[in-house]
């Protein structure tokens, strides 16, 4: 059972109790790449990076040390839409864990010298990633299906835009986004609900003025009945390696799309995890054309994209393709019989209860839907909504999600 609340800061509290010495706590800002001034792409990146460097109280040595000199381990990402620093630690330290997060969402001081170290190793974070083209393929893919839209930005930033980035302009990031009613921590533990409440509570009024008045949530944006028409392109970018690597996608549902679970399912289908996926029994076990073949499903709070990528020999690459649509039009124009879907709803929620039986999954997710919905689904009310799909359903979503005037493709060949 999941134990939530909603402070008077407008904090929010998510605990889930386990049976481990272990304990998981994440810490989730809702603030990403999608807030940052257009000036400075790559700071919400940067104050990732930062947040460790020291604050009111510790160096950057002293940071690390809280937690490791106990076995723990403490850690952070930054993504389109959120913020997340996160710890594992024995349950018997998680008040220290819980504190240490706060500590430095709220104290960190961004000394300039630590600055201008780390933006050489962001910047060379940077060119490691162009050096992939694996992993740059699907910036480069994201920047094209939704320009103009801050979710174009890449993570990273640039380097011309990370050496626009002072220590003041963190400074004024962070007041701006790192607000209660922008946050929720999430503890997983051997603890009782009421002692995880009040850890977090001791902690969150350290850093927190009892008089703090939370900002109104914003309203979550409107679900058009018919998804709008993607940007359309057919790309080849000349990269001069071995392999080829290919996405095909387009745009899709968001967090508050009903539809949306239809989808992970629809998804999962065709290049999930497993190798019985559709895609990858059918150009890697039957043609043998690629080493690995998947398709994801991400979610935003007004948008989406369903992407399919695979990596190929260059001689290969139009036969691939030419597989790829063969898959995604079978699944428009013919429903699923109801045995194969009963299959393929037994493997969704196989996958999902393997994940969520691991515990810094299970905070990093449950802080997530916090942020996201205010609430997190029980496990039953999951499986409800996943044995609730249809052959019709799914079909439905097919066709309108990939259909074939809306799927663009790039290559890096």
């Amino acid at each position: 059972m999941i134990y939530t609340r909603t402070f008077e800061s407008g904090l929010q509290f998510a605990f889930r109790r386990s049976r481990s010495q272990v304990a998981y706590a994440a810490l989730a800002i809702k603030s990403g790449t999608r807030n940052e001034p257009e000036a400075f792409s790559g700071i919400a990146h940067m104050t990732e990076h930062m947040l460790f460097k020291g604050t009111e109280k510790r160096t950057p040595q002293q940071i690390s040390n809280r937690l490791e000199m106990l076995g723990g381990e403490l850690n952070a990402y930054t993504a389109k839409e959120e913020t997340v620093i996160y710890s594992t630690v024995l349950k018997e330290d998680t008040a220290k864990a819980v504190d240490l997060l706060f500590e430095l969402a709220y104290t960190s001081t961004f000394p300039q010298k630590e600055l201008d170290k780390e933006r050489c190793v962001v910047i060379d974070e940077i060119n490691m990633y162009k050096d992939s083209p694996s992993e740059c393929i699907f910036e480069e893919f994201e920047s094209m299906l939704f320009s103009p839209s801050p979710l174009a930005r890449p993570i990273l930033g640039t380097t011309r835009s990370l050496k626009k980035i002072d220590s003041q302009a963190l400074l004024d990031y962070v007041l701006e986004n790192f607000r209660p009613e922008n946050m929720c921590i999430a503890i997983v533990g051997n603890l009782t609900p009421q002692r995880a409440e009040r850890i977090a509570r001791a902690a969150a009024a350290k850093y927190i003025p009892a008089d703090y008045v939370p900002a109104s949530r914003p309203v979550r944006p409107t679900v058009p009945a018919e998804l709008p028409a993607p940007p359309r392109f057919e790309k080849e970018v000349a990269k001069k390696n071995h392999q080829v690597n290919c996405i095909i996608g387009t745009t899709a549902y968001s967090f508050y799309d009903e539809r949306r679970m239809e989808l992970i399912l629809l998804a999962n289908l065709l290049g999930g995890p497993s190798a019985n996926s559709r895609l990858n029994q059918q150009l890697r076990e039957k043609n043998a054309l690629v080493y690995a073949i998947d398709a994801s499903f991400t979610q935003f709070a007004d948008a989406g994209s369903l992407m399919i990528y695979f990596g190929c020999e260059k001689e290969n690459v139009s036969r691939c393709i030419q597989l790829v649509h063969q898959e995604l039009a079978s699944l428009r124009d013919k429903p699923l019989s109801e045995k194969a879907l009963r299959t393929a709803r037994k493997q969704l929620l196989g996958q999902l209860a393997v994940a969520s039986d691991n515990g810094e999954s299970q905070a990093l997710s449950m802080a997530k839907s916090m942020l996201v919905f205010g609430e997190i689904l029980s496990d039953e009310e999951v499986r409800r909504r996943i044995e609730a799909i249809t052959p019709q359903s799914l079909q439905q979503v097919a066709a309108a999600v990939l259909a074939e005037d809306r799927l663009s493709t790039l290559i890096f060949k």
